[in-house]
Order: structure tokens, then sequence, then C-alpha cells
């Protein structure tokens, strides 16, 4: 069976029901729709905007990658991945990740996966700009997605 499937890099904004309406709509064998909504958030008002640029061909070919495996380990029915780029103002749609299936632990299990990946693998690289007018470094990695990914990783069987 094919998938459904939409994975989008843009500058424009997204709208949430659209996107669940595109994959639900005349749908019955759907049961569950999970979805995650990044938001820009202000640091309690000491960031205006986040800046993200991507690398083209690299970030779509990285998503199209974790979808496919997200719909390998998990009996999907649909899935859209939509992440922006540009200068993000505070309060602004980042990233947009919807899952469905029959029945509600793979698509919240999926969307988890897909956003975990989402925050360590695919290549996008976000600075701050702060309420005082300066533009932070690079953001780096936290650990805590790190270690967030790390539980998705299939260990061996012990022997």
């Amino acid at each position: 069976m094919i998938i459904p499937t939409k994975i989008a890099i843009r500058a424009e904004d997204f709208d949430q029901a659209a996107e669940i309406a595109a994959l639900t709509e005349s749908r019955t064998d759907v049961g569950a729709v999970a979805t995650f909504t990044g938001i820009c958030r202000s640091e309690n008002g000491a960031l205006t905007a986040l800046e993200l640029e991507h690398y083209p061909g690299m970030a779509e070919a990285e998503i199209a990658r974790m979808a496919e495996e997200a719909t390998s380990r998990w009996p999907l029915l649909g899935l859209t991945v939509i992440h922006r780029h540009g200068k993000i103002e505070a309060g602004g749609n980042i990233v947009l990740v919807v899952t469905t299936s029959s029945h509600r632990a793979a698509a919240f299990a999926a969307a988890e996966f897909l956003m975990d990946y989402l925050k360590t693998r695919a290549p996008f690289w976000k600075k701050e700009h702060f309420a005082d007018g300066r533009t932070g470094g690079w953001v780096e990695a936290k650990d805590i997605d790190d270690t967030a990914a790390e539980r998705w990783t299939v260990q061996p069987a012990a022997e």
C-alpha cells in the first residue's frame, strides 16, 4: 500500500487544520491523528526571532529517509512533515508533523520518532535574534535532544 506522504521545506507558514484534513478527508480507515507543531518561543522576551537555514536537497532527502523509516516501523496510513526556513518571529510556526494510523499508539510513536530525528539529524541551522538587537551565533545541538533520539536506536539482542 502506498502511504500518502508530504515533505515540504518552505519559508511560508502552514495551516495545521488543512494539513490534517488532507490526510483524513474521506478516509474511514484512519482512527488516530497525532500532530506536533513546533513554535518559536521568545525565551521570556529575550528572543524576537529564529533564523533557520537548511541545505536544499539534502534536508528533503534526510527527512524522506526518516519518513520511510517511520512507515517501516509503524502501521501508518499517512504522514506530513513541514519545516520552515528563513527568519521566523517569536510565536511563529517552525515545524509540523502529522501522522495517521488506525490506532493511537502508532500515530503517537511515529510523530515522536520523527520529531526526535528532526531535532538531531535533519540538516537545519538556527541563529537567534535578540530583543536588544544582537544576533547570536549558530545554536548548538542539545544533549537532551540526542538522548531522546537514542531511544529509537534498535539494540542488538543479547547473546
